[in-house]
């Protein structure tokens, strides 16, 4: 055995050896669950901007919209990306923008190519990839309405575990780590948050602050207003939280029998909005030329485009008669 084929086993051998070392270690910084944990944190905890104005605390904390820093450094000079990553937080998603931004691509990109290989013409194969863009940014406000909605069907627990840790003896932040590590998801994520910005030095009003600024709920938003009067004036907090919680369920018992009653109305809109399509579609069907004439002679595009005027109209009234505020 020649002495270049050696050092070429050696040197091979511990490049093999470097090489899963390297990426060992890259996992372990990227994508261990425990990483991946912490810095969820500190993507929920920096998106207050109350904590950012804190003189108190000397913690920088700044947003990561991506993993590479270079990248994250242009991102960042954009202050619409700053709303849609609030958004992608409130909405519970472990995405970062960059991430999203390259869904949107691919989904655009697919879009396009998909109109491409049909024939579609270039101005209409653009029009169409940018419509494949929005579906992932429309889930977005879904995503965060509903675990707005999960979070408000919490809050009462929430509430109410604060209150018996208070009249147990506990400080108030204990209380906040409680609900913290006992309550359900999400709104134990939520209260984690707070209490963590507590102990890294931040006021107990900045940190409460943040957590509205975080979850927009009206709910929370009175509970966070009213632990910080008690701060500011005294009072039985335990109490006070206890009828706030109880508040809290009988509004929702009372939005709850609204939507009973206002459900057939939205049934009727439902029905009342699909049908001239539907009943369109099954006379096209039947007959194909029978509405031709609505779609050429120009009296008949004027009908279709009042009609269609008049059923967004009726559409409208009909969503603000069935509309109740609670």
């Amino acid at each position: 055995m020649s002495l270049s084929y050696s050092l070429f086993v050696i040197f091979g051998f511990l490049g093999v050896i470097l090489l899963l070392e390297g990426a060992y270690l890259l996992w372990s910084e990227t994508m261990n669950p425990e990483v991946k944990r912490v810095h969820q944190r500190l993507r929920l905890m920096s998106i207050g901007e109350h904590a950012r104005r804190d003189s108190d605390v000397a913690l920088v904390k700044q947003r990561v919209m991506s993993h590479f820093p270079e990248l994250n450094r242009q991102l960042m000079r954009l202050p619409v990306l700053h709303q849609l990553d609030r958004l992608l937080l409130q909405s519970g998603s472990k995405m970062t923008v960059a991430h999203l931004l390259g869904i949107c691509l691919i989904f655009g990109a697919g879009g396009f190519l998909l109109a491409a290989v049909l024939g579609i013409p270039g101005t209409w194969a653009l029009i169409i990839g940018g419509g494949f863009v929005l579906p992932p940014l429309l889930r977005l406000p879904w995503m965060r309405a509903r675990r707005l909605r999960q979070i408000g069907m919490q809050l009462p627990e929430a509430l109410d575990l604060i209150s018996r840790a208070l009249r147990a003896g506990h400080g108030f932040s204990a209380a906040l780590a409680m609900v913290g590590n006992e309550a359900r998801e999400p709104i134990a994520t939520e209260f984690r948050t707070t209490f963590d910005e507590i102990n890294f030095g931040i006021s107990t009003q900045n940190a409460l602050a943040n957590l509205a600024t975080r979850v927009p709920f009206a709910d929370l938003r009175y509970f966070v207003v009213a632990v910080l009067i008690q701060l500011e004036t005294g009072g039985n907090l335990a109490q006070l939280l206890s009828i706030l919680a109880n508040l809290i369920r009988d509004r929702f018992k009372l939005f709850g029998r609204i939507r009973v009653l206002a459900a057939e109305g939205k049934l009727s809109a439902y029905i009342l909005t699909g049908l001239p399509f539907f009943l369109a579609l099954a006379i096209h069907l039947v007959n194909p030329g029978y509405l031709a004439v609505l779609l050429i002679d120009p009296v008949g595009i004027r009908l279709v485009m009042g009609a269609l005027g008049l059923m967004v109209l009726g559409g409208f009234v009909m969503w603000r008669v069935i509309d109740i505020r609670v």
